[in-house]
């Protein structure tokens, strides 16, 4: 039971942190100082994509697959748990821009609430 928990953990981590990472400066708005913490998962998320890096997740959810008797998964996260489920195989850069519109824009956001209570 306990690798199933190691694998279910990772992979729930994973979705938090991406969830967290694209949409975490829309919280900054009701939370400011959540924004330093969303800026430093986004940088995160970037150099994973860019850099093609193996999360730290991805390698405890292979441990856990492999405590099971399982094979390690080939690819990282994006390519096992969110292509074709968040967004069409063969289309990552579609999902790519859409991200980085998002992240984008909850800072432009961010920076214009600040600013009008900056104002007030």
């Amino acid at each position: 039971m306990g690798y199933e928990l190691v694998v279910a953990f990772a992979v729930g981590a994973h979705y938090a942190f991406l969830a967290f990472g694209i949409f975490g400066g829309f919280l900054a708005w009701r939370w400011p100082r959540l924004i330093w913490v969303q800026v430093i998962a986004a940088l995160w998320l970037l150099v994973i994509v860019v850099a093609k890096l193996k999360c730290p997740l991805t390698w405890l959810e292979d441990r856990g697959r492999e405590g099971l008797g399982k094979p390690a998964l080939e690819g990282g996260f994006l390519d096992n748990h969110a292509a074709g489920v968040f967004y069409p195989h063969g289309y990552e850069w579609v999902a790519q821009i859409v991200v980085a519109v998002l992240i984008l824009t909850s800072w432009t956001g961010f920076a214009l609430l600040q600013r009008r209570r900056r104002l007030r």
